[in-house]
C-alpha cells in the first residue's frame, strides 16, 4: 500500500489554478504508484469563510471531471476539499474520487469557532473506504480537536485515519500532540495533509507527517515546501519518502 499527503501552497479563491496544482501533484503520486493522495483542507479553494458560498461545489460538480479521470485513468483515490453543497445547506467537505468513477463527500463534523457563521456541521456525510483490506476514516481540521471524532473512527474499526487541515504554526503542536495520542491510543495508522503556505491571510505550518499505529512519527514535511509525503507499507513496516515540487 502506498499513500500521499499533499501539502501545497493555495492561490486563495483561484479554483483553476488551485486545481492545476492538484492535476500536478497527483501526476507526480501516479508515478510513484500512489494509491491514495490527500490534500489539506479546502484544498481546490484555499481555506475560506466569508466568501465559501460563492466558491462552494456541488457533488457532481463538472470542475471535477478531470479529477474524477485521473482516479479513473491512474486507478487513485483523490481527496480533494472544497465548499460543498448540499441541498442549499454549506459545508466543509471534502471529495472522495475513487477509481470507478464514483463521488462520495465527507462533511467536516465539529467545526472551529467562527466557522459556525457560515457552515454546517454534519455527521450524515462519513464514508469508509476501503484499501486492500484496510478500512480508512476520514477528518477535516477541527474535527481532530475532538477526542469523540477519533474514538467513533476507532469503534468503526479504522486502520487509517487521515486528516486534512489548516494549522497555522502556533497550532501545529496541538495537531502533532492530538494524533499522535490517536494513533497510540486506537492503535490506527494515521496521515496528515496541511498547508505549506499562506491561506485566508493567515501563515499556514506545513510538517504533513505520518503517524503508525504504535504513536510514532515515521515521517514529517518541513514547513515551508509544497510536494507528496509517500507512505508505503512493506510486510506491516512503513517506509517514507518526501518529493518536493
Amino acid at each position: 500500500m502506498i499513500l500521499a499527503a499533499a501539502q501545497t501552497k493555495p492561490t486563495r479563491g483561484d479554483i483553476e489554478a488551485n486545481l492545476l496544482d492538484h492535476y500536478r501533484l497527483i501526476e507526480l503520486a501516479v508515478q510513484n504508484r500512489v494509491q491514495l493522495i490527500a490534500f489539506p483542507e479546502m484544498s481546490i479553494t484555499g481555506y475560506e469563510r466569508e466568501n465559501a458560498q460563492q466558491l462552494a461545489f456541488k457533488k457532481d460538480d463538472s470542475r471535477l471531471d478531470y479529477l474524477r479521470q485521473l482516479a479513473v485513468e491512474n486507478n487513485i483515490i483523490i481527496v480533494a476539499g472544497a465548499p460543498i453543497e448540499i441541498e442549499t445547506k454549506l459545508f466543509i467537505g471534502e471529495f472522495i474520487i475513487t477509481p470507478d468513477n464514483s463521488v462520495t463527500v465527507y462533511t467536516k463534523q465539529f467545526l472551529h469557532e467562527g466557522e459556525d457563521e457560515f457552515f454546517q456541521s454534519s455527521f450524515d456525510y462519513n464514508p469508509m473506504i476501503t484499501i486492500e483490506d484496510k478500512k480508512i476514516s476520514f477528518a477535516i481540521c477541527a474535527d481532530i480537536d475532538n477526542p469523540l471524532h477519533s474514538e467513533n473512527a476507532c469503534k468503526k474499526e479504522t486502520d487509517i485515519y487521515i486528516a486534512s487541515i489548516f494549522f497555522t504554526p502556533n497550532g501545529i503542536p496541538n495537531a502533532y500532540r492530538d494524533l499522535q495520542s490517536y494513533a497510540q491510543k486506537h492503535k490506527m495508522n494515521v496521515l496528515m495533509s496541511n498547508f505549506a503556505g499562506e491561506s485566508w491571510g493567515y501563515p499556514s505550518a506545513g510538517q504533513s507527517a505520518f503517524w503508525n499505529n504504535k504513536g510514532e512519527l515515521i515521517a514529517q514535511m518541513n514547513d515551508s515546501d509544497s510536494g507528496l509525503l509517500l507512505i508505503e507499507n512493506k510486510n506491516d513496516n512503513w517506509i517514507s519518502k518526501i518529493i518536493k515540487k
